[in-house]
């Protein structure tokens, strides 16, 4: 498979709205909200922020998708299958209220507060800064990236020529902190590793989509994978991608073999160049479903262990086994 690299700047979008499509391994391209051409209410943006060591996850959710908004915060225990907080308030018709940043890469604050909650996105550099706070839950953390690249995808939909995702994930960032609930505090610490996921967009009111993401050591060395399928017309480019030791290397598609009678049976994900032989085994089925006003979403993440290969481009050989992360199923009418 053919993919396109993107690597001379420019806008996302072009005079009409549309988006050149490719992919990059750091926002070379500048995303303008002004410069979308689709109808506002079809805008969708989200920060999505994860942290999560070998038994426990803490997620940060900040988004809108125009007429629905979403700020909250999940800490659960995949080891045990047990959520401990669930905090999350809907925001009825949000459209651009937000503010949400033009950029993943840039310096930023991001700031919801009102009505006894608080939840705070600071970007410095490589550094991030991810606060929540309201009755009976805090968390303060810090995630630094690890390494320079990321997986950053300009993907088209074939249902209209002003529709795109253009959507940055940043694996391979340590994370410390911690989350207090109920006089209870969880610790993250040195086996613990953060994720952003940053999309912008305008998206079909239906869509399914698969990803899969995780980060860990690999011997001393850090390694990460992100793989996805059903996000737009990816014949330019998917995000399916390796990162280890700093540096990147990029798949083509990938398949998800999964049993949707029975999410907590092995996923398989392969690629079809024959260089990703993953199995995950879930212990933990995070399920959400969202209903409000047009808005009906229901995604099972799966946390667990992966177990199997990944091959390099220069042909070196990854083991992966047991690392912890997850893989999701997500069917969207939003």
């Amino acid at each position: 498979m053919e993919q396109q690299e993107i690597t001379t700047p420019g806008p996302v979008l072009d005079q009409k709205g549309a988006i050149a499509p490719g992919y990059s391994r750091r926002a070379v391209r500048t995303y303008r909200r002004a410069e979308i051409r689709a109808p506002f209410y079809r805008i969708k943006e989200w920060d999505f922020y994860q942290a999560s060591d070998g038994e426990k996850c803490i997620q940060f959710t900040y988004g809108h998708a125009s007429y629905a908004g979403q700020v909250g915060v999940m800490l659960f225990d995949f080891q045990k299958g047990e959520r401990i907080a669930d905090i999350s308030r809907l925001l009825a018709l949000p459209f651009g209220r937000l503010h949400l940043p033009e950029s993943a890469e840039e310096d930023s604050d991001v700031r919801y507060e009102k009505n006894g909650m608080l939840l705070r996105f600071k970007t410095q550099g490589d550094t991030r800064y991810l606060s929540f706070v309201t009755q009976d839950f805090e968390a303060e953390l810090t995630l630094m990236r690890k390494n320079p690249n990321s997986i950053v995808v300009n993907v088209p939909f074939a249902e209209s020529p002003t529709a795109f995702y253009y959507n940055q994930k940043i694996n391979c960032m340590s994370a410390c902190g911690y989350a207090k609930y109920k006089d209870k505090t969880y610790y993250f610490g040195e086996d613990a590793f953060g994720l952003l996921d940053w999309g912008r967009g305008v998206w079909p009111f239906h869509n399914e989509w698969y990803w899969s993401n995780g980060t860990g050591l690999l011997g001393d060395k850090l390694f990460g994978f992100n793989l996805g399928m059903g996000f737009g017309d990816t014949r330019a480019a998917t995000e399916n991608c390796l990162f280890y030791a700093g540096g990147f290397s990029k798949l083509g598609r990938v398949h998800f073999l999964l049993d949707k009678t029975d999410y907590m049976r092995p996923w398989l994900l392969r690629d079809e160049e024959g260089r990703l032989d993953l199995t995950l085994k879930p212990s933990y089925d995070r399920t959400t479903r969202t209903k409000a006003l047009w808005v009906n979403n229901c995604c099972h993440q799966m946390f667990g262990r992966f177990y199997g290969t990944a091959v390099w481009e220069d042909g070196t050989v990854l083991h992966i086994d047991g690392l912890p992360a997850f893989a999701e199923h997500a069917v969207n009418n939003w």
